[in-house]
């Protein structure tokens, strides 16, 4: 289980086969908020759960690929 503490402000969040899928802006909660400005994010903010996160190093590592990610995300109003 991920501690969400490891998780930092500007990591690049990647899928497992290494694709961009955004930039941490901040963690609330069970919840990573991906940043806006990240073209990878489309420009705006996107939620994704700690729950996807398989392991933190100098990067964010989701269990999934980045398509599946992005088609998974919730975009935050």
């Amino acid at each position: 289980m991920i501690n969400a503490s490891m998780i930092k402000e500007h990591q690049e969040v990647v899928g497992s086969d290494g694709g961009h899928v955004g930039r941490v802006d901040h963690v609330m909660g069970d919840q990573i908020e991906l940043a806006k400005m990240d073209l990878g994010a489309g420009l705006k903010h996107h939620m994704i759960p700690v729950s996807w996160v398989d392991r933190v190093d100098d990067h964010v590592h989701l269990s999934m690929t980045k398509d599946e990610a992005k088609a998974r995300w919730v975009v935050k109003h």
